[in-house]
């Protein structure tokens, strides 16, 4: 395993980290093999932004007693309210939350306290001098978090976060189908040595958050470096052509700033993908020959399965409904397998009363009423 140094917070971090939010399926066995085992492969970051607490308390169970092996990256602000989770800033309930993961990671200090998913100015401009984060910065001063960081998928967001010297950090979602405009001719001019005279090819907005964050030393831990695993498929990859772990991972590191790759595991199996990084060849790491040659496609309107949409009034599971529709339209017949586990979910697409509520808060634009009314005929 490689470490990089995270920005100005001076920590060095495993080059790819732990991202728990696959873990809230999993038993406390489960939870607790995959994340040992992450620790025997030099893995030493893990974010933690959920607030349901079972998933909290088998993390916190697996990490005890090896607690200083672990950096850890938790959300201040990130509720569970009424058995959902709800992004509040609410300071009671901020409080009770943050109190709770530490008591549950039995831990008196967070390493990374994460300002939770900012995607909105009015957001961003409403917790400037606000009680939230007068809270947040009074658990710095405290030493409960050690550095303030702030987690968004908004370039802009981001950027405004960085040049307000208020955080060391972001956890922002990176990959090439986030980052990529149109491919221009010579790709070997966009990926070669010489990064910062190749930035045409990607978002000029996204480009100045990355030179942002390297001007001000502001470290980057990535979200979504895997697009939820859709650039596995060439079927569901917005460029038409499959990408390997190692490669995706190859990407997000060669962002300026870049220091941890969070990547979610469901197994052993996919911890052994990804720390395979550290020993990859070049050309097993190169991305740039496989997109040169990929039809071209916008990413938008995709659901990457984050889990924001939530809480659904009709407590549907809003990822895992989409997850499985995304699932089904691979195949040419539904099959059994997939009818059954959407049968088995409390709530389904059927009960969607389409109140839109999901779509204002979709990082991605993801037309979630449409798609459930999509899943709730393709299952019926």
């Amino acid at each position: 395993m490689n470490y990089r140094k995270l920005g100005k917070t001076g920590l060095m971090v495993s080059e790819i980290g732990l991202g728990g939010e696959w873990l809230e399926r999993h038993t406390a066995e489960e939870c607790k093999q995959v994340i040992d085992y992450c620790g025997t492969q030099g893995i030493n970051i893990l974010d933690c932004w959920m607030s349901e607490p079972n998933v909290r308390s088998n993390i916190g169970n697996a990490i005890k007693g090896k607690r200083e092996k672990w950096y850890i990256q938790g959300h201040i602000g990130s509720t569970w309210q009424n058995g959902q989770y709800v992004r509040s800033r609410e300071l009671p309930l901020v409080k009770a939350a943050f109190e709770d993961l530490l008591t549950r990671f039995q831990t008196d200090y967070i390493d990374l306290g994460m300002i939770h998913y900012v995607d909105q100015e009015d957001d961003w401009n409403g917790i400037l001098n606000s009680e939230y984060l007068a809270y947040v910065q009074e658990l710095k001063a405290n030493g409960v978090i050690r550095h303030i960081g702030l987690s968004t998928h908004n370039p802009q967001i981001a950027k405004l976060a960085v040049e307000s010297g208020i955080v060391e950090m972001i956890l922002f979602s990176v990959n090439p189908a986030f980052d990529m405009l149109p491919m221009i001719d010579d790709v070997e001019v966009y990926f070669g040595d010489d990064y910062s005279s190749a930035v045409n090819g990607i978002s000029p907005e996204r480009a100045e958050v990355y030179q942002l964050c390297e001007q001000h030393d502001v470290g980057i831990t990535v979200m979504k470096g895997y697009a939820g695993g859709r650039l596995f498929d060439e079927k569901r990859s917005p460029f038409g052509v499959a990408l390997t772990p190692i490669q995706c991972l190859h990407y997000c590191l060669t962002r300026p700033a870049v220091a941890s790759v969070m990547v979610g595991f469901d197994t052993t199996a996919q911890v052994d993908a990804a720390v395979a990084y550290a020993t990859a060849t070049a050309d097993e790491k190169d991305y740039a020959t496989v997109l040169a040659g990929a039809p071209l496609h916008a990413y938008s309107g995709q659901c990457t399965y984050c889990g924001h949409c939530k809480p659904c009034p009709a407590d549907i599971d809003i990822a895992m409904v989409n997850k499985l529709l995304d699932l089904a339209l691979m195949q040419p017949q539904l099959p059994d397998s997939l009818r059954d586990h959407y049968r088995v979910l409390p709530a389904n697409a059927s009960d969607c009363i389409a109140c839109g509520g999901c779509e204002t808060r979709c990082p991605f634009g993801v037309k979630i009423v449409e798609k459930m009314k999509k899943a709730a005929d393709l299952f019926r």
